[in-house]
């Protein structure tokens, strides 16, 4: 059995899961921002990791102990700590959502040839080194998320990236000496599957894994949930959904289009396509809240999103509820309503907040359709992809097929392939993949709707491409 577990923006997951991709036992806790008077930063207390690591440990039993074959951590990013010689961090983390090293990201843009921006891990650590002499002083790494939980664990510290071509996609190696920031700060790369080291008595005093068990590389929750959900052929397509919400297309080719992120994918040979939207659930939370809803009654509001029709009588939703990266780039942009009547109610204003990020999505795929990329499939996972309703429309706005695994927490399942990979069960990770994620449901396009959407559509990119600078001022 192989231990997994995943940091996210709004919950800290764990499982105990088989080789054959079940999952024996499952928990999770809340993770929660720290708050700030800036609304450009956006921390978390790694104590709260720790914390939230020790209670999903204790509720997932491990009674089983000697049957533990290694462990695997997967976290939201870029997010990135400084810690100092002894390990102990040296302030809050900065999350992926942080946008306070703007003009760093240009700075950075001129030493780089990939697309920079300010939520990425190296604009953050020249934010310390700029703004913070003090502590980036006292630094002796930077770690990201998932890194500093294996850290923690083993004592081994490390960057984890799927191949060496992610050293410049990544971390924007090229740039660190120009910039006179210290190499020696950023510790050596390992890929997933590779050994970090083994659990410490230490550890398993804080946060109860069992000492001895193996710390195994594992990596950013994107690429475990396209592990998890078997996006490992071309044409096959990942959506995932959490706070934000992440686009990846399993292709052959790189893409070249500014509106898109292409990557050498984890299959060797293969390339990552993707783009992200950063409000996804948290676009749904919000509307909750706002619709006077405690959270805990969120089916309620699903079964009134339900209730409308489909176009939610004409209303659109802008989801640019923080400030957007891909593939819209366009930071004057912000959330709206858009046609919105006395015929309005809370049925339609949620159903087309839930069909808003669909619209994002159909642009997504339209921008990698364009480019030449064809889209089998989306494979969808997250918290959203629980609830029919949300698959469903995902399926009528983009009219392609959404498939549903059995375990909706692909990142946990990818965590798994990972780990049993690294153990030799599967002598790939692509074998690990195929055998471990199976399909419970699969969502077919209704064509009475489609008709619809594509006219929605249409005004949902017209809308994107219009109102920048109308919002400009607001």
């Amino acid at each position: 059995m192989m231990l997994a577990y995943d940091i996210g923006t709004s919950y800290l997951k764990g499982a105990v899961v088989t080789a054959g991709g079940k999952l024996v036992s499952r928990a999770q806790v809340p993770v929660r921002m720290r708050q700030s008077r800036n609304p450009e930063y956006r921390e978390c207390d790694s104590d709260d990791w720790l914390a939230g690591l020790a209670i999903v440990t204790a509720e997932l039993g491990l009674r089983e102990k000697g049957r533990i074959r290694g462990v695997v951590i997967s976290a939201n990013g870029p997010t990135l700590l400084a810690v100092d010689g002894a390990g102990e961090p040296l302030g809050l983390a900065m999350t992926w959502m942080d946008n306070r090293a703007r003009e760093e990201a240009d700075l950075i843009s001129e030493f780089s040839s990939t697309p920079i921006d300010p939520s990425f891990y190296l604009p953050k650590a020249l934010w310390i080194m700029r703004h913070d002499p003090e502590v980036y002083e006292k630094t002796r790494y930077f770690l990201a998320c998932a890194e500093y939980i294996s850290f923690f664990l083993s004592g081994n510290p490390c960057r984890i990236i799927p191949t060496p071509l992610f050293s410049e996609f990544f971390w924007n190696e090229d740039a660190i000496v120009p910039l006179h920031l210290d190499a020696d700060k950023f510790p050596p790369y390992l890929e997933p599957g590779e050994i970090v080291g083994a659990v410490t008595q230490r550890a398993q005093e804080v946060v109860g894994i069992p000492a001895g068990v193996p710390v195994i590389a594992g990596g950013p929750d994107y690429l475990m949930s396209i592990l998890g959900t078997g996006t490992i052929s071309v044409g096959r397509t990942c959506d995932r959904a959490g706070t934000s919400e992440g686009i990846n297309l399993c292709w052959s080719a790189p893409v070249r289009d500014p509106r898109l992120l292409s990557f050498p994918h984890i299959v060797r040979g293969a390339y990552n396509v993707s783009a992200m939207i950063s409000s996804s659930g948290s676009a749904i939370d919000w509307a909750v809240r706002t619709m006077g809803r405690r959270r805990t009654d969120i089916e309620l509001l699903w079964k009134d999103a339900q209730a409308a029709p489909p176009g939610a009588g004409r209303l659109l939703f802008l989801p640019f509820l923080v400030s957007e990266r891909f593939p819209v780039w366009d930071k004057r942009l912000k959330g709206a309503f858009l046609g919105l009547s006395l015929d309005h109610g809370r049925r339609e204003m949620m159903r087309a907040v839930v069909e808003s990020t669909g619209f994002a999505v159909r642009g997504i795929l339209a921008a990698m359709e364009t480019n030449g990329c064809q889209i089998t499939d989306l494979r969808v996972s997250g918290g959203q992809a629980r609830l029919p309703l949300w698959c469903q429309v995902r399926a009528d706005i983009t009219g392609k097929n959404v498939l549903l695994p059995e375990q909706e927490d692909a990142d946990l399942v990818g965590n798994a392939c990972v780990g049993f990979y690294a153990v030799e069960e599967y002598d790939s990770l692509t074998a690990a993949c195929e055998n471990m994620v199976r399909f419970q449901k699969t969502y077919a396009p209704n064509p009475e709707t489609l008709k619809l959407y594509d006219d929605m559509y249409l005004a949902f990119a017209r809308s994107c491409l219009e109102l920048g600078e109308t919002l400009e001022g607001l």
